[in-house]
């Protein structure tokens, strides 16, 4: 990098360098700073919709609370992490998370850590689903499959089974762990969407890898051989 796209800032009172345009919370993430966040996730776009992540920043003698996943570095800025006014606002959140999704142990976790015990009554539960939006944005973003569909006032996403290609994505950015994947024989089923699809076998191993709409769509996307995907990748690194 060169040093026009370096900006210098502060946090906790640490200067920190960083590349000028990147937000706030990732780079806090990689230089040891434990910033709670439950709709965030670095592969996707930041939608800041939990508000866990908020943070004081000071500039020109003026501070604010923002939300760290939205908010771009600045040179100059001053980042506090740890204030009254931060641990009330992701203390009212974590009651909220707390009371939408009771079983949820990474939620209860950063709940306890916070000194949260109850939830906010009255909290209306979605199956453990937070309304975080994370799994219609890396089906969108990431994979670009766009089978999910999520308006956050009218409550949990939803999905086309028939767009679904089953490619787990979503399971694996859901922060409450409520998009189930169950794999029997040589079929998959992501439960929440009642996508069940034929797993590809490999014609080396026998043994089923991967869900064949899966592949079948990046062969057409990506425009490969019709027969690429013939071996599992444990065969293919072996020849």
């Amino acid at each position: 990098m060169v040093k026009e796209d370096v900006v210098k800032f502060v946090i906790d009172g640490r200067e920190i360098e960083a590349e000028k345009g990147r937000m706030l919370l990732p780079v806090a993430i990689e230089n040891g700073y434990n910033i709670p966040y439950a709709c965030y996730h670095e592969a996707v776009s930041p939608a800041g919709v939990c508000g866990l992540c908020m943070v004081e920043v000071s500039k020109d003698g003026k501070t604010r609370m923002v939300m760290s996943c939205k908010h771009p570095i600045e040179e100059g800025i001053e980042v506090i992490t740890d204030t009254e006014k931060v641990r009330n606002a992701r203390q009212k959140v974590l009651s909220l998370l707390l009371g939408r999704a009771p079983q949820s142990a990474r939620i209860k976790k950063m709940a306890n850590e916070a000194g949260v015990t109850e939830p906010r009554a009255g909290v209306e539960q979605y199956d453990e689903c937070i309304l975080c939006g994370l799994c219609e944005r890396v089906c969108r973003e990431v994979v670009g499959a766009n089978a999910i569909t999520f308006v956050r006032a009218e409550g949990p996403p939803k999905a086309d089974p028939s767009a679904c290609i089953a490619c787990g994505a979503c399971v694996y950015v859901c922060p409450t762990d409520c998009i189930k994947m169950e794999e029997h024989g040589d079929e998959r089923t992501i439960v929440r969407w009642n996508r069940t699809v034929k797993m590809k076998t490999c014609s080396s191993c026998g043994k089923p890898f991967a869900p064949l709409f899966q592949l079948n769509w990046i062969i057409d996307r990506v425009k490969l051989p019709k027969d690429f995907f013939e071996k599992c990748p444990v065969c293919r690194k072996m020849g």
